[in-house]
């Protein structure tokens, strides 16, 4: 695992960003703009240097593993990758899902970040790992093999003390509170257009 993000004085985890999700362009028909989200979804994924064990390893990496598949996609067509749905739209159109089943992936991996976060938050006393443990089952164990599977249940146990966790993320625990809510409220409403669109899609990326 690489090093936890340098907080600035007097600042929080969400100002070492490169992208934050509230800063993610979303059009009035929904759609997301991709170069700011992979930023975004990079930056996310400093997120388990914070929490400090190796076992988050495969966590990251797969998580960055799509992001590549999907800005690879971008690159080599970047007139039809301008949002993520005109990508996906547009891949499946030239009957290849690499980049699309990437999102898929990406986005379920999102969805697992936010639901352990939004859990957490909600639940004031509950340890992380139990909060992680919960959204873990929720979103990315149904779609994991048996082999898989205890990898990432390594990882939903060797998570620090919810206290710990919450002063890594700055000192100002006001100002992380605040900071947190907006930074997730924004990832949750992506990881709800994402979720629909892609279900308009799920026969296409059975094989994803």
């Amino acid at each position: 695992m690489a090093a936890p993000p340098s907080i600035p004085p007097g600042g929080t985890f969400f100002d070492t960003l490169k992208k934050n999700f509230k800063d993610v362009p979303v059009d009035a028909d929904n759609g997301i703009h991709t170069t700011e989200f992979l930023e975004a979804a990079e930056s996310l994924t400093t997120l388990f240097d914070v929490l400090g064990s190796v076992a988050f390893t495969p966590v990251k990496s797969d998580m960055l593993g799509n992001v590549k598949k999907i800005r690879d996609r971008q690159v080599t067509v970047p007139a039809e990758s301008e949002t993520l749905q005109a990508l996906v739209d547009n891949e499946l159109k030239a009957k290849k899902i690499t980049a699309s089943g990437g999102l898929l992936w990406l986005t379920r991996g999102l969805d697992f970040t936010a639901q352990s976060l939004r859990q957490n938050v909600t639940n004031s006393s509950e340890e992380l790992s139990a909060s992680f443990r919960a959204a873990y089952s929720n979103t990315l164990k149904p779609h994991h093999s048996f082999v898989v599977k205890p990898i990432f249940s390594a990882a939903m146990s060797a998570t620090p003390y919810r206290k710990d966790f919450y002063a890594k993320l700055g000192s100002d625990q006001a100002k992380v509170s605040e900071e947190l809510e907006t930074w997730l409220g924004a990832l949750e409403n992506i990881v709800k257009i994402l979720t629909g669109m892609l279900e308009t899609h799920k026969d296409a990326l059975k094989k994803a």
